[in-house]
């Protein structure tokens, strides 16, 4: 009943976001900001599909645990991925705010997420291994998380100066999104059930994507 109910979930998590993407690239209408966004939700969910579809094989088949390799493989990527989302989102806030200059502030965000990638590239975190240290999955996660700090402080600012009822709630879904998915870094190995805090994490970054794509609907009429 798992391996059902996971695979349903997540083939439509993977169909909606990669879907509501290419429709805000298509439907931008020359709106810098909403094709960056379209960008953005096609690398959310190509990246996790590197993960999520040898999960959902694996779970429908002979166990995870006969799949690690390719499991591995896809949490890499996806880290990358991830990694990559946020910078886009930052770039986001940039075009919908017109924000100028601000150097200091990108080369902050590029150095969160260059470290953040390059702790992903170490062979410490062991990606192929079913016995990953769980000190390098929190090593790994403490830029990413600075980063997403970062972005969630950006958006809530500048949402609330500026009166911008459509994106009113980023910084929320945010929130959520570190919110479910930090208790999965530092338990889920011990305490299996922690793991099903994925599935909120998951919603809340559908909502970041539709909050975009209904703004795109309402400002590009």
């Amino acid at each position: 009943m798992q391996a059902i109910m996971e695979t349903l979930f997540d083939a439509v998590y993977l169909f909606s976001v990669i879907t509501i993407g290419v429709l805000m690239i298509r439907g931008s209408k020359g709106n810098g900001q909403f094709r960056l966004f379209g960008v953005m939700a096609v690398v959310l969910g190509a990246g996790d599909a590197f993960h999520l579809i040898p999960r959902a094989y694996a779970l429908c088949t002979t166990g995870l645990e006969h799949y690690t390799v390719a499991l591995g493989l896809g949490k890499w990527i996806t880290s990358v991925t991830m990694t990559i989302f946020y910078v886009l989102l930052y770039y986001v806030w940039r075009k919908r705010y017109g924000i100028r200059g601000q150097g200091g502030l990108t080369a902050a965000v590029y150095l969160l997420a260059g470290l953040r990638i390059v702790l992903c590239m170490l062979p410490q975190n062991q990606w192929f291994s079913d016995n990953a240290p769980l000190s390098w999955g929190i090593y790994r996660n403490i830029p990413f998380a600075l980063l997403g700090l970062l972005v969630i402080v950006l958006f809530y600012r500048s949402a609330r100066k500026q009166g911008d009822q459509a994106f009113r709630w980023m910084w929320l879904t945010i929130v959520l999104s570190f919110g479910f998915y930090i208790p999965v870094v530092l338990w889920a190995d011990t305490i299996p059930m922690i793991g099903m805090l994925m599935i909120p994490k998951t919603c809340a970054y559908v909502w970041t994507v539709l909050i975009g794509y209904f703004a795109m609907k309402k400002e590009c009429r």
